[in-house]
């Protein structure tokens, strides 16, 4: 595989979640357009749109592209709020919270971008979920912050490797994910198994 400069950090998200979904998506460019993902994208459409607006809030500018040359990932936070001195990344998701971080990996990425070109501390983010039109606060604490470094690193890891990972044994996550119809976790692992003489 080509050397990889940038990684598009909304595949930090993808990795989080599955290896297995990472690379059919990174490498493979698979994608199913279902009727949540097609629903997330038209949600979307506002939020990508670059521009400033204000409310109650303060200002918030939108569509905002952000680096970080030390980690070598790139890519557009939905909003970047301006609150009380502060800036708050913040990204829309369809649906409700998951009980997974791949949200909160892929939002303390965009602040470890804010942080590397500005300079200046980022601590916290929110979620907005549309299915539960709620906003959820994170925190970027240590633990979080050493979990998105590692997911960075898994990554160039995993491509440079070039190996078609696994699927990973989680039913729940297989059962709610786009790409299982591509993927085939269930009979990818009965071939495996049956390989192994399992």
């Amino acid at each position: 595989m080509d050397t990889i400069d940038y990684l598009p950090l909304s595949y930090l998200n993808q990795l989080a979640y599955c290896p297995r979904r990472f690379w059919l998506m990174y490498s493979q460019n698979e994608m199913d357009i279902n009727a949540p993902v097609l629903e997330g994208q038209i949600r979307h459409q506002k939020a990508h749109t670059p521009g400033t607006q204000y409310d109650e809030r303060g200002r918030a500018l939108r569509s905002v592209h952000v680096w970080s040359d030390d980690l070598r990932i790139a890519g557009i936070a939905d909003f970047v709020e301006e609150k009380e001195g502060m800036l708050v990344p913040l990204e829309h998701k369809r649906g409700r919270m998951g009980k997974w971080l791949n949200d909160h990996i892929q939002l303390c990425a965009q602040a470890l971008c804010l942080e590397d070109r500005l300079g200046i501390p980022i601590p916290t983010g929110e979620i907005f979920y549309w299915g539960s039109r709620r906003r959820q606060q994170v925190a970027f604490d240590e633990g979080l912050r050493a979990r998105t470094i590692a997911t960075i690193e898994q990554a160039f890891a995993l491509l440079e490797a070039g190996a078609f990972p696994r699927p990973i044994d989680h039913a729940a996550k297989c059962s709610d994910c786009s790409l299982e119809p591509i993927c085939l976790p269930e009979l990818t692992r009965t071939l495996l198994r049956e390989e192994v003489g399992i």
